[in-house]
């Protein structure tokens, strides 16, 4: 007789794929929603994505031999982040005695290798429609079907920016240089891909839904001009190697993690249960890290509770939301006060950072809590 499904996960994104492999890895048999055909080769090369990934996430990945070869996953040794009126803040991997800030990682090549190891485990099972199970996870990002059909309320801030991201090939070598600029409101990323000797970058944009439209709808030329305008020409000049994709920015929090719906018991993950601002990197990394929190509740809960337990799944709740609260709060405030044109404003940004860049321990301690070196593990190896 085959065994019933532990857990049912519905999303077969980053979050969703790393959670099935983790839960495999601790014996767990796991449904896998992944609804529709697979996407063709074409489709994933246009994909534009790239995420900052923390030393956790690195760790949670490598823990089911998924992290990237290293062209797809380009070590960042310095962060350069500049705003109008020559307020400047510098980070550098040295300085903090780690091996780098982060990783920019390619969004297809990570994805191909989570695929793999999926289809590889036995555990795991692909269908396209949810499975009875012990308990559900819920990975199906900000517009997920679920949490609206189990009624939870979903609070939403606007931030009246569109993010806008495409990849440049630039006439100057990366040098492993993540760059950010905050000018007249808007907030443009330069993330190092490519490699350690690579020209390649994704960037990131924030700007007003408005002019993400223009930009979106500008000639080649014209594009990377205004870009090349906004970055200074630190890199030179810049080739358009993608499409360019725009969607709205907002922070958003789910007012319940956990529950009981009619098919048992349930809990958020992932952009399910949360979103950001992209202007710290911290979206994923916040997802990954509900993985981590969720594998570590339930592999470490009483044998004799369920994986679908309330206490062990409100353990987990507790735990992300009061993380989500202090990261969640801390964007939100960088994000009004670097998008605030008001003169006085600027004018005490300006200051603060030229401060806070000479402030040595304090900058080194938020240089390691952004980089998620808290000293908390993530999970062990399978």
């Amino acid at each position: 007789m085959t065994r019933p499904f532990d857990i049912c996960i519905r999303g077969a994104g980053i979050v969703g794929r790393t959670l099935a492999l983790h839960l495999a890895g601790k014996q767990l048999r796991v449904a896998l929603v992944a609804p529709g055909t697979p996407q063709p080769a074409e489709a994933l090369a246009a994909d534009v994505r790239a995420y900052a990934l923390s030393l956790p996430s690195r760790q949670l990945l490598e823990a089911v031999r998924c992290w990237p070869d290293a062209p797809h996953a380009t070590p960042v040794l310095s962060m350069q982040v500049h705003s109008d009126d020559g307020g400047q803040v510098a980070f550098d991997a040295a300085h903090t005695h780690t091996e780098a800030l982060n990783w920019i990682v390619d969004v297809p090549a990570l994805e191909a290798r989570l695929a793999d190891a999926v289809r590889f485990q036995p555990l795991i099972e692909v269908f396209d429609a949810p499975k009875p199970a012990a308990l559900t996870v819920v990975c199906e990002g900000k517009a997920s079907q679920s949490r609206q059909e189990w009624g939870v309320e979903w609070d939403v801030t606007p931030y009246g920016q569109s993010a806008l991201a495409a990849r440049v090939l630039c006439e100057q070598p990366h040098a492993q240089v993540a760059r950010q600029w905050f000018d007249k409101g808007e907030i443009l990323a330069f993330l190092p891909l490519g490699g350690e000797s690579g020209n390649l970058c994704a960037l990131v944009w924030s700007v007003s839904p408005e002019r993400a439209l223009a930009l979106q709808a500008a000639t080649d030329a014209d594009f990377c001009q205004a870009l090349e305008l906004a970055s200074h020409g630190v890199l030179g000049s810049c080739t358009l190697t993608s499409a360019r994709k725009v969607w709205p920015l907002q922070q958003a929090l789910a007012r319940r993690w956990s529950g009981v719906a009619l098919q048992g018991a349930w809990v958020l993950a992932g952009d399910a249960a949360h979103t950001v601002h992209p202007l710290a990197g911290q979206g994923l990394n916040m997802g990954l890290a509900d993985v981590a929190e969720l594998v570590a509740v339930i592999t470490n809960r009483p044998y004799w509770r369920s994986v679908g337990d309330a206490r062990v799944l409100r353990q987990y709740e507790r735990a992300r939301k009061a993380e989500f609260a202090v990261m969640g709060q801390a964007n939100d405030v960088l994000q009004q006060l670097f998008t605030n044109r008001h003169p006085v404003v600027q004018a005490m940004r300006t200051w603060g950072m030229n401060r806070f860049e000479a402030s040595g321990p304090i900058k080194q301690w938020v240089a390691r809590r952004a980089m998620g070196a808290t000293g908390k593990p993530t999970t062990d190896k399978n």
